[in-house]
């Protein structure tokens, strides 16, 4: 399952992507909206303002109509059929003609308008010759720009242009002439409808062109700023990307690019029933190489290897990254087990030369260059299926499918040679292991579900008891019975093990501690102490505190340390050995000659007791070789006064040819295995005839 730090960047990435583009898209509609408004708006305002004025003159005029009638008065009359006047006519209640002045063309379309302010509604009809004026369901509309309209249909009325009159002048004259007929109603019911002239100087429309223009220009200006500074931040998240995306070595993908395209392409739909390998591929000794070359060297050689994985892959739906310093991640394609063991032996052919230049590849040159090896761990990820039917991956796991990778690639040990290995059910079932032990080891200590085992020491001559080694074992509740090499790794790896080593000094103190108080003989015991213990300075005084504190004398307590604790801080461990045997306790190195720098270590450590490996006393090898070296390690152990104890020993034969070499004890299964404390003490007590 992607991490949260991928799902954020993703909804970071879509957010910001959509925001800035619908931003812009109602960035655009509401200066659209805002620009024709306007224009509307303004026409109009200019239009019903000039309609109210004409219907004010109509209006007065049927006032003065109406008052000629009322009064007869010729002269009132007279005054409306003037030149001057517009074209009206009459009607009575019926439709019919009562008077006229001018060319009727007048229409019946048209509605119901009302003052600029509100004050009294009118009726408003088109002209049937000219119509710049026209009325739909949703009012009056003007059907073109009208200087524009008029212009084109040579019907623009202008006076004459008289010479000596300036360009002022001229403008002024240039007006629109739009016709319309107004009717207002008479007191007796009649209807005076008059021809009203709206006229609107095209001046009055150059500005007002101007004005929508600029506007139109902000616009624009503020449109194209806000395009680019969209481009720019796609631009800028591109950049943002590749620096998030891109891995600075080899210019290919990080991890975090393989997490997000490696999920999309095993979620996709097509790819549901394809079958995928998640590799861990690993440069052995990079290092080394960087060491004897330099850093900058080595960063060249990931460039080249990123490149011909690169070009080793299907371009679509395949996919590598380079994840640390020497390690690469691949997804690809695999039909079965022998498919990527193939296609991981090609690669290796490709990557083998790598560090040789083009051109210096033809057989027989003199040059030398470094061959690599690699090894990888793979992890095949099966299609996903509901009732045997293949589905849609939902739960894409990069990462946990690239931990079982690299958990296969670990069981490959520390060999240098090239190899592969695939993570199993065994794999997975000691992983799951692991994590119980961690999750109960701390209850276990608590409720003391570790077990002290004891195995006697024996001497070879008298068969006589003469020590023992404490071991641990784990009875747990919920697992039953486990063996130490089933939890004892574990805690090594995690660090635990230094709290399991007080617990078996504590216990094994406490032991001998009740068996010398009941008046037994007690032989010293060895305990294991961890070398992960040996690092802490202070490690002999928390031996003394614990042992002090229980009150067992320190000679029946020997501090047992492994042989590959020497490699570690050589000066600490000498110094911790010295103040040990100055407290009075012994100390004794377990499985000598299991390691390579036996010889030189024991030149160094002032030791009480050696521990013969139990490999010497197995295998196929010649077994007077054999004896030479158990021989020789013996005589070597006494000169430097040093007791040996045999561990491992399980033959008779073994026994008589160690006591002919003066070896001090025998811990093996010819004289006993290891046992629980209460049968340990019994043996104690037999041997020592104590009484109950």
């Amino acid at each position: 399952m992607a991490s949260s730090k991928e799902k954020s960047f993703r909804r970071i990435k879509k957010s910001y992507t959509w925001f800035s583009v619908i931003s812009l898209i109602l960035f655009f509609l509401i200066s659209a909206a805002v620009i024709n408004g306007a224009l509307i708006f303004f026409v109009l305002y200019s239009v019903n303002a000039k309609l109210d004025s004409q219907y004010a003159i109509i209006d007065h005029m049927a006032n003065i109509y109406e008052e000629s009638v009322r009064n007869n008065d010729a002269t009132l009359r007279d005054v409306l059929i003037i030149k001057e006047c517009p074209d009206f006519f009459v009607l009575d209640k019926n439709g019919k003609e009562l008077e006229r002045h001018g060319k009727n063309t007048y229409t019946t379309t048209g509605g119901q308008l009302g003052t600029l302010f509100g004050h009294k509604d009118y009726l408003v009809y088109e002209d049937a010759e000219n119509k710049l004026l026209l009325f739909t369901d949703g009012g009056l509309v003007i059907p073109a720009p009208i200087p524009l309209y008029h212009k084109a249909n040579q019907q623009l009325n202008t006076d004459e242009v008289k010479a000596g009159d300036s360009l002022e002048d001229i403008d002024d004259r240039e007006v629109v002439t739009m016709p319309v007929w107004i009717e207002t109603g008479l007191s007796d019911g009649s209807r005076f409808i008059a021809k009203g002239q709206i006229q609107i100087r095209f001046a009055d429309f150059i500005i007002f062109l101007i004005v929508f223009m600029c506007l139109n220009l902000i616009v624009l200006l503020l449109l194209v700023i806000r395009l680019i500074k969209l481009i720019s931040g796609f631009i800028r998240r591109k950049q943002m990307t590749e620096l998030f995306l891109v891995d600075d070595v080899t210019k290919g993908n990080n991890w975090m690019a393989f997490l997000l395209k490696g999920e999309r392409i095993l979620k996709k739909r097509k790819n549901a029933g394809r079958r995928y390998a998640m590799i861990h591929l690993v440069i052995v000794e990079y290092r080394n190489y960087c060491m004897c070359h330099s850093l900058e060297e080595g960063q060249r050689l990931l460039f080249r290897i990123s490149c011909v994985i690169e070009e080793s892959l299907s371009k679509k739906e395949e996919l590598s990254a380079h994840v640390s310093s020497s390690s690469f991640a691949l997804l690809i394609e695999a039909e079965n087990d022998d498919a990527v063991k193939e296609r991981f032996d090609q690669l290796l052919k490709e990557l083998k030369n790598v560090d040789i230049p083009q051109g210096k590849k033809q057989p027989g040159h003199s040059d030398t260059f470094h061959i690599f090896r690699f090894q990888a761990g793979v992890q095949i990820i099966e299609p996903d299926t509901v009732d045997g039917k293949v589905v849609k991956r939902k739960d894409a796991r990069i990462e946990y499918y690239y931990n079982n990778a690299v958990t296969a690639k670990s069981t490959l040990g520390t060999t240098d040679d090239d190899g592969i290995a695939f993570f199993d059910s065994q794999l997975m079932e000691e992983e799951r292991w692991i994590e119980t032990v961690k999750e109960h080891q701390q209850k276990a200590l608590d409720n003391e579900e570790f077990v002290v085992y004891y195995q006697p020491k024996y001497s070879p001559d008298k068969s006589e008891l003469i020590g023992a080694e404490a071991l641990i074992r784990w009875q747990s509740p919920d697992f039953g019975f486990v063996p130490p090499g089933r939890f004892i790794p574990v805690f090594e790896k995690n660090g635990f093990i230094t709290h399991i080593d007080h617990y078996m000094i504590c216990h094994v103190a406490k032991d001998q501690k009740k068996w010398l108080d009941a008046g037994m003989r007690c032989v010293p015991v060895s305990v294991n102490v961890s070398r992960a213990h040996f690092a802490e300075s202070d490690l002999a005084d928390q031996i003394l505190n614990m042992i002090d504190s229980i009150g067992t004398p320190h000679n029946l307590i020997e501090i047992e340390l492994t042989e590959s604790a020497f490699f570690d801080d050589k000066n600490a461990i000498i110094e911790t050995i010295e103040r040990l045997k100055s407290y009075g306790f012994s100390v004794s190195m377990d499985d000598f000659g299991s390691g390579y720098s036996s010889l030189n270590s024991l030149k160094d450590m002032n030791l009480d007791v050696l521990k013969l490996d139990a490999d010497f006393f197995r295998g196929d090898a010649d077994p007077a070789r054999k004896e030479v070296v158990v021989s020789e390690a013996i005589r070597l152990a006494k000169r430097l006064n040093m007791r040996t104890v045999a561990e491992g020993v399980e033959e008779k034969e073994q026994v008589e040819f160690l006591k002919q070499q003066g070896c001090d004890m025998i811990q093996g299964y010819y004289f006993a295995k290891p046992m629980p404390k209460e049968e340990y003490e019994e043996r104690m007590k037999e041997i020592y005839h104590v009484p109950d």
